[in-house]
Parts: C-alpha cells; sequence; structure tokens
C-alpha cells in the first residue's frame, strides 16, 4: 500500500501529539510554526481538524500533517472560462452556483522522510492520495466534489500539487486578484487550486 499506511498511524493531532512528539520539521517556517504553536486553537475554534501520521517504530516522530476544514467553490465568483472548466464533467442539471469541496488549509512533510528508500511514489503523493480517497469512501459523512487549496505561491509548493493533478482555480495571478478584490500592485501571497474528485471516484468504480 505505500510507506505511510503500511508503516505509520493516523492520529488526530492534539495536546497529547504535541506533548509526546518530537517537533515537528517540513522544512518551511510558516507550516512549522502553525503545527507547534497555532493548531490546537484552530481546532478549539472549529476552523479546521488536523491530523498527522506517525512512525510506527517510534511513534514520537510525526512523518506528515495536514489540516482540512469545509469549503466550496463558487463558480459564480469565476471568469466564464474558468467556470466551464471546473463544472465541464458535471452534468448540466446538477450544476449549481456553489460546490462542496474541502479545503487542505495547511500541509507538510517531515523533511526526514519525504523520500523513502525502495518506495515508488514519494510520501508527499501518497499523503495527497490518502486525503483523495478518504473524501471518496463511503463511509465518509457528507458530500464533496472537490478539494482545493491555498497554496504558498512558491515554486515547491505549486510544482507539488500541479503534479499530483491540482488546477489552478484561476488562470494567472492578474486574473486571481481581480476576481478576489485584491490589489493588483501586490504579490499573491498563495495561489487557489482545484482537484476534481469526480475523476477518482469513477475510476474507483471502473476498477
Amino acid at each position: 500500500m505505500g510507506f505511510l499506511l503500511d508503516n505509520c498511524t493516523l492520529k488526530i493531532y492534539d495536546k497529547n501529539i504535541l506533548k509526546n512528539c518530537k517537533p515537528f520539521d517540513c522544512d518551511h517556517t510558516d507550516l512549522n510554526d502553525f503545527f507547534a504553536n497555532d493548531v490546537l486553537n484552530y481546532s478549539l475554534e472549529l476552523l479546521g481538524k488536523t491530523y498527522c501520521f506517525v512512525l510506527d517504530v517510534d511513534p514520537s516522530v510525526i512523518v506528515c500533517a495536514f489540516t482540512v476544514s469545509n469549503d466550496s467553490i463558487k463558480t459564480s465568483h469565476l471568469p466564464n472560462a474558468r467556470k466551464k472548466k471546473v463544472i465541464k464533467v458535471i452534468p448540466r442539471e446538477k450544476q449549481m452556483r456553489s460546490y462542496p469541496a474541502v479545503l487542505i488549509g495547511r500541509l507538510g512533510v517531515n523533511k526526514d522522510y519525504r523520500i523513502i528508500e525502495g518506495e515508488i511514489e514519494r510520501t508527499g503523493k501518497q499523503l495527497l492520495d490518502f486525503i483523495k480517497s478518504w473524501f471518496i469512501d463511503g463511509a465518509n459523512k457528507t458530500g464533496c466534489r472537490f478539494i482545493v487549496v491555498d497554496s504558498y505561491n512558491e515554486p515547491k509548493p505549486l510544482r507539488y500539487y500541479a503534479q499530483n493533478d491540482f488546477e489552478g482555480l484561476f488562470s494567472s495571478e492578474e486574473q486571481e486578484k481581480e476576481f478576489t478584490g485584491l490589489n493588483t500592485e501586490e504579490k499573491l501571497t498563495t495561489r487557489l487550486m482545484y482537484f476534481d474528485l469526480i475523476v477518482l471516484a469513477n475510476s474507483k468504480h471502473i476498477g
């Protein structure tokens, strides 16, 4: 099944994790600070729920962590061309102004566990594959058509999500600024990206 599912255990990222695990280092200052200092308050305020995979042979090691929360894609807030792209495989009679989504608010992979010897897939890809499968599972208690992420507007995270089949919700930074009401002179710190879960769900049904 892969390193994550075979050698790690999924846990809720709570005060016990903070108390008993070594500091999590994904080599990104902002993410490290969130998982060390903000994660519990974020959960207490019901803004999102955070999970992590810990190493079975040493549960003090956090291999990766991620935060998810409810969100939506509002097609009425998109340019016409982007709207058509997002809903192109949704039957016309089921088309709406807003579609349920899950937001990956934070995601990080321990810098020492990104590449595991003998593994075909990198740990980061295994993590996103797990999250995708999680939300098309029959036991999932709510409908969720898309996964969205507010990726850091940096080469590595943008490339990471693109390699895992996420697409930009907007075609350019200029378009994103225009339709989200941001100052055109300011640099975007994040870029909105999405993944259509129906693609994975249909492949599971065919398989």
